[in-house]
């Protein structure tokens, strides 16, 4: 029963507007309560990477649900926790030996923090307390990933609270590269800016880079240019600093391989992943972990100083369990690069001339397209317009879920859109995709005074 919105004691994100009330989901579609079906194109925050009700998942939820629901982690560890965590190291970069369960992107990365500086701590080298971060980033909202984050919008108002995190240039080719710089080039400028700044914060001083291996939702889908992750963690070993990357939005299997870094050829120390992980099926996120990091407090003071109420819960593990057993099963990432090349080919020949799209980037079903007033200059759209908030409105209304973003340049000026479709997803529902997508950009266009 749909409920009126003057009535609702929900904090709604948005308070002067109640969004519609989802009802039921069906493989990339969502319904709501008046009936209107909705193709869900960016998977909420590219997160049902399955799609919605997924059969093998659903029983696998019931399945655990009643054998049991929860047991703390300070008296019990599950079968079902360490199947999964089996099941992620037996798939994780070379050196990761055990994953630390939380129930979302921003605890990973919490928890990552507080690993790197308990880590430093644990084999004496305490004056290590520097985070280097990128600007542009974007790594959650709990205050220790708003800290590294490089999201200028969503720190400002609690700047106060922030520890204090030095951020360099992020990879961000389509408007930082030089005309006479080639993309490996443009990849040795950033590493030259990341060793001056670690010299002179002091390379023993330094705990962690930490990096989204594909910038998500700050920036749009911004991959790395060849090269730069090699020597970013050649600097890092060269420092004794740990290497975080974060794969919460760009992880498990959506850039088209199981983790991201896999195709930049490095291996970080610690891993976050979330999102894709469970599928949304329930809230789960994790930190992969190199083996000596684990040793090291092992050896030392044998916990890990940390916790939260819900580690490991057990009917997570069991969604997320079934999610990686169906990608695998189904072959799923393969199924992924080769979508995922036909919309990246498909997306260039719909709006790649488009007078008001300046870049189309991604990999395999990850996809970022930046919006600008001129194409020529990439000039970008006045922040008053608010294209970006036009466009998902507009979208809606043509039966389309993408998840479009703000302050793509700087955190306050321009507009991208990111898409992120479910694995499952058909050549046809991928072909309506762009066909509402079309529609939902020339009807935002219009309403502005521009023509598309």
């Amino acid at each position: 029963m749909a409920h009126h919105f003057d009535h609702s004691r929900v904090f709604h994100r948005q308070l002067q507007q109640r969004p519609p009330e989802a009802a039921s989901g069906q493989g990339m579609y969502l319904f709501d309560t008046e009936g209107r079906a909705y193709l869900d194109a960016s998977g909420g925050a590219a997160v049902s990477c399955l799609g919605h009700n997924h059969p093998d998942v659903i029983a696998a939820m019931h399945r655990q649900i009643d054998r049991l629901a929860y047991a703390h982690t300070s008296f019990f560890t599950t079968d079902v926790a360490e199947e999964l965590a089996d099941v992620l190291i037996a798939s994780a970069p070379q050196g990761m030996s055990h994953v630390y369960f939380v129930s979302g992107g921003s605890e990973a990365v919490e928890a990552a923090l507080k690993m790197a500086r308990q880590y430093a701590v644990e084999i004496g080298q305490p004056q290590r307390r520097h985070f280097i971060a990128r600007r542009q980033s974007y790594h959650g909202n709990t205050l220790g990933a708003l800290a590294v984050g490089g999201n200028a919008w969503r720190r400002a108002q609690f700047e106060p609270l922030l520890i204090d995190v030095t951020h360099v240039s992020p990879c961000y080719e389509y408007r930082d590269r030089s005309a006479d710089e080639t993309p490996e080039q443009y990849g040795q400028r950033l590493l030259a800016e990341l060793a001056a700044t670690i010299e002179t914060l002091g390379g023993d001083k330094v705990l962690a880079f930490v990096a989204e291996t594909i910038g998500g939702a700050t920036a749009g889908v911004l991959t790395p240019v060849p090269g730069y992750f090699r020597g970013v963690r050649e600097l890092c070993d060269r420092h004794g600093i740990l290497l975080i990357l974060d794969e919460v939005m760009c992880g498990m299997g959506r850039s088209g391989t199981l983790h991201a870094c896999e195709q930049e050829g490095v291996v970080p120390d610690l891993l976050t992943v979330a999102k894709g992980l469970g599928g949304g099926y329930q809230p789960i996120g994790a930190v992969l972990v190199q083996e000596r990091v684990v040793d090291a407090m092992r050896r030392g003071s044998g916990l890990f100083q940390h916790g939260h109420t819900y580690l490991g819960h057990a009917v997570a593990c069991a969604a997320a369990l079934a999610v990686q057993r169906v990608i695998a099963r189904d072959g799923l990432l393969e199924r992924v690069r080769a979508r995922g090349e036909r919309l990246g080919a498909r997306l260039r020949e719909l709006l790649g001339a488009h007078p008001h799209v300046g870049d189309i980037r991604g990999r395999g079903l990850f996809w970022g397209i930046e919006l600008v007033q001129e194409r020529s200059t990439r000039q970008w759209f006045d922040p008053a317009l608010r294209l970006h908030a036009r466009l998902k409105a507009a979208a809606m209304a043509e039966g389309l879920l993408i998840y479009p973003m703000g302050g793509t340049v700087d955190g306050r000026c321009g507009d991208h859109v990111l898409l992120a479709p479910p694995f499952i997803a058909s050549e046809a529902e991928l072909d309506a995709l762009l066909v509402r997508l079309d529609r939902a950009l020339s009807r935002t266009l219009a309403d502005t005074g521009l023509t598309s």
